[in-house]
């Protein structure tokens, strides 16, 4: 791999051959918020680019995945490229692999190669390498993913459009009520209900865990510091995996009865904790805050 990418305004141009992963890169990039044109014709990239460039910067980063799927027209790619790149902050990430990497995927979903006709598999990836040296030639970045598999691939990805030091994990802290029901979509469930309830302490009733007389009362009770201190050393691990495995989001939901009190001091607190960690973004959000 060569190359490296500077995201922002950018026009990304994902090409290669056939079975080399354009998918799964495709996939990873909207994951990490690009809009992602699939088979768009060479001859689109002009328009597509004067779209972005109308309107100032409302759309996502853009990338357009262009590939020997356009037929006659991917011929066009390497001089439409020339042509644009200059004016535009336009890069190219070509993905290859190796002829028996290629084949033995083509044989593995049992489909042709697009361009084998009457041949064979290799037939097709031949006549591919031929029609895509030029725009390979021109590229800012090559991947060779023979030895690649999709998670690895997409990490690759993941890489080239996150900035130098800019985290590459999202995680979203969600405060709830047990009474209201377990959130659904929650990666982590952890329960503060063995701390003490503010509820209970007239004066801070009426309050909730964004204020900070009640933050400083649940964060002051036996057990609440012991908790942080050691979630957070057990989340470090399972996060670290997660973005191995090229999860891009997650959730951790901190509970108490009526989420109003201990769980969004605990939830503020811990997104406090988290947010230092330098491979992390991280919200908080309080699903059940003003229910009651």
């Amino acid at each position: 791999m060569s190359g490296s990418i500077q995201t922002q305004g950018e026009v990304l141009i994902v090409t290669g051959m056939s079975g080399a992963g354009r998918s799964t890169a495709a996939d990873a990039l909207e994951d990490h918020g690009w809009y992602v044109v699939d088979n768009l014709p060479p001859q689109m990239l002009r328009p597509l680019l004067e779209l972005a460039g109308r309107i100032d910067g409302k759309l996502p980063r853009i990338a357009a995945v262009v590939d020997v799927r356009g037929g006659e027209m991917f011929a066009d790619l390497a001089q439409i490229v020339h042509n644009l790149r200059e004016a535009n902050n336009l890069r190219i990430v070509f993905l290859d692999a190796s002829d028996d990497a290629l084949v033995r995927r083509f044989e593995q979903v049992r489909r042709p190669h697009p361009l084998q006709a009457d041949g064979t598999i290799l037939d097709g990836i031949h006549e591919e390498r031929r029609q895509v040296q030029a725009i390979r030639d021109r590229s800012d970045v090559t991947i060779d993913t023979s030895n690649l598999n999709v998670h690895q691939l997409a990490n690759r990805i993941s890489d080239l459009v996150t900035e130098d030091g800019a985290p590459r994990h999202r995680t979203t802290i969600l405060s709830f009520g047990f009474k209201y029901g377990l959130p659904v979509d929650a990666d982590l469930v952890a329960d503060m209900r063995f701390l003490p309830n503010p509820f209970w302490i007239d004066e801070l009733r009426p309050l909730t865990g964004e204020d900070q007389a009640v933050s400083d009362y649940v964060l002051e009770q036996e057990g609440a510091e012991e908790f942080l201190d050691a979630y957070v050393a057990a989340l470090r691990p399972i996060l670290a995996g997660y973005q191995r495995e090229n999860k891009s989001h997650s959730m951790i939901a901190i509970g108490c009865t009526g989420g109003k009190h201990r769980s969004v001091a605990m939830a503020l607190a811990l997104g406090e904790r988290l947010a230092s960690e330098s491979d992390l973004r991280v919200r908080v959000r309080h699903r059940d805050l003003g229910r009651e």
